[in-house]
């Protein structure tokens, strides 16, 4: 009786390279680049370096390296993709003169739920606002989201007795492309 191959068994290291197309072998420096280059497009929000690691399988110098070689390629054919980097974080995004065709664009899911996006204008329109306002309003998910935007730099928060006065910060601005009124 003939024995049957274990499905299960590992493949051989042969096996493994025929299936990699011709390019991955030929050029693994390139892939690896692309793997950052597709995280951080795909993802739309800040990633860590310990999120790229994760994401792409590739060491930590490598992917700081990677993100050079982008943002410098993306600078010389000036385009309007560019990468942002902030606190050892880095995010895809587009270049600040074509945020309003993006924007008009946008229809699908964001970084932010609609709840979130709510909580957040309602700091935008009431700022400088107390923290209890803003739960009184939006209920206690806010405290949740105003965490998730001081974490992000978006609302700065200072303590004022038992609770925390709430206002847009200089990132705010930056992130969503707008400018301050003065």
């Amino acid at each position: 009786m003939e024995e049957m191959a274990d499905p299960f068994a590992p493949l051989e290291k042969e096996s493994l390279d025929e299936a990699k197309s011709p390019e991955i072998k030929k050029n693994p420096e390139a892939e690896s680049l692309k793997k950052v280059e597709a995280a951080l497009f795909i993802a739309g929000k800040w990633l860590s370096l310990q999120e790229l690691i994760t994401l792409t399988d590739i060491n930590p110098i490598s992917i700081k390296e990677h993100i050079q070689k982008l943002s410098k390629k993306y600078k010389e054919n000036e385009s309007v993709i560019e990468i942002l980097e902030k606190d050892n974080m880095w995010k895809m995004d587009v270049n600040p003169g074509y945020v309003g065709i993006v924007n008009k664009l946008i229809t699908g899911s964001s970084e932010f739920t609609k709840a979130e996006q709510e909580t957040l204008a309602v700091i935008a329109y009431k700022q400088p606002v107390k923290q209890s306002v803003i739960v009184k309003i939006r209920g206690n998910k806010a405290y949740d989201h105003i965490k998730k935007f001081v974490s992000l730099g978006l609302v700065k928060a200072k303590p004022c007795g038992h609770t925390r006065d709430l206002e847009l910060s200089e990132e705010f601005y930056n992130y969503f492309g707008l400018e301050k009124e003065k």
